[in-house]
């Protein structure tokens, strides 16, 4: 017997965003009902919105969240009702290539619900990266849901579905930063200053937040960043290497998804330096490089899924590092938020006039 829910659902590229009734199925083989308790606002859902991710569209919107199981399907073992789970939009299969060699966090055939929600009219609905998590209640396969110490803030945990994993995640896992290195992290948003953080909390001794907002440095600083440059006011390239004494950073983390900053962290990480690209680019986008720039520098350049998390070993971890103060979460939460207001809350994101707005349920 399906649930009836308020949702907010993208009806069409461009137009605002609608709160109206949802139907949510009873789980399934491997699926779990999960009461949403806080969801974050993520540039990616204004993607699916504009229709830049897909135009299968009603989208059911919202994917950074945390929530309370409340039913599992019969087969499902791994989790019990009561849990309290961050949701992951990568529940890893362990069969495929990836999985096999030990590589879960590249996992190919990752795991989404099988039955799908619907409008009150029996629309199917397409939630955003499998999740669909700005509703009451959301149908997600068992694998997105990752246990995690009930005794954290859901609108805290949450963050760790998308945004802040990723740019952590893109700095330590993807970039191997460690103690005594130099990073540089491209575009401050939420997902620049999770790679900024991530970086001050594995020791670097150097990080380099590079915006052209000053509000934007400014929250970086509090994350962790030792030095900023303005890049409306001062070259990317040449800031970055005044603050590595003229060397360039080992790391460099592009979160924007432009052919032009990207080509700013290619020559600002130091003679066999690391480019890590976690900002999305568009389908239209080309880079243009000096091939034997490619060769002469060295290095790698690479790019970050999800931060190349694996959530049940890098969710627990990540809250327990919160709740011990070590990782100041609770500062990406720029507002709390209703259902109602996300349209508006994409309007401020837009603006840049916030770090994230949290929806809390």
């Amino acid at each position: 017997m399906a649930t009836e829910v308020r949702g907010v659902v993208a009806t069409g590229a461009g137009r605002p965003v609608e709160t109206t009734t949802v139907r949510v199925p009873d789980p399934g083989s491997g699926e779990a009902l999960v009461r949403v308790q806080a969801c974050g606002v993520c540039h990616t859902d204004l993607h699916y919105r504009e229709g830049g991710v897909s135009t299968d569209f009603p989208f059911l919107l919202g994917h950074e969240a945390a929530g309370v199981v409340e039913a599992v399907g019969s087969d499902v073992t791994d989790l019990d009702v009561g849990d309290f789970v961050v949701l992951n939009w990568r529940a890893v299969c362990g069969r495929c290539r990836a999985c096999l060699r030990g590589r879960p966090q590249y996992c190919f055939d990752t795991h989404n619900a099988a039955q799908p929600m619907t409008l009150a009219d029996g629309t199917p609905l397409s939630p955003a990266l499998g999740i669909g998590a700005f509703a009451e209640r959301t149908l997600v396969h068992s694998g997105q849901c990752t246990r995690v110490d009930p005794s954290a803030s859901p609108v805290v945990a949450g963050l760790l579905g998308c945004g802040v994993m990723a740019g952590f995640g893109a700095a330590v896992n993807t970039g191997g930063v460690g103690p005594g290195d130099s990073v540089a992290v491209i575009g401050c948003g939420g997902v620049g200053d999770g790679a900024v953080l991530g970086a001050a909390a594995v020791g670097a001794r150097r990080v380099i937040a590079v915006d052209k907002d000053p509000r934007k440095l400014e929250w970086a600083r509090e994350f962790g960043a030792t030095h900023t440059v303005n890049a409306a006011e001062t070259d990317t390239v040449e800031g970055i290497r005044a603050a590595t004494g003229g060397v360039g950073a080992d790391v460099v983390v592009e979160a924007v998804g432009s052919p032009n900053t990207y080509e700013q962290a290619f020559y600002a990480r130091d003679l066999a330096g690391t480019v890590v690209l976690v900002g999305v680019p568009t389908p239209d986008m080309r880079l243009d490089l000096p091939f034997l720039d490619v060769f002469a520098r060295g290095g790698a350049l690479k790019s970050s899924w999800y931060g190349d998390c694996l959530p049940s070993r890098d969710f627990p971890a990540l809250v327990e590092m919160s709740l011990q103060g070590r990782l100041p979460l609770e500062k990406f939460v720029t507002e709390r938020i209703g259902l109602d207001e996300v349209e508006q809350a994409f309007d401020r994101m837009s603006r840049g006039e916030v770090l994230r707005s949290v929806v809390v349920l």
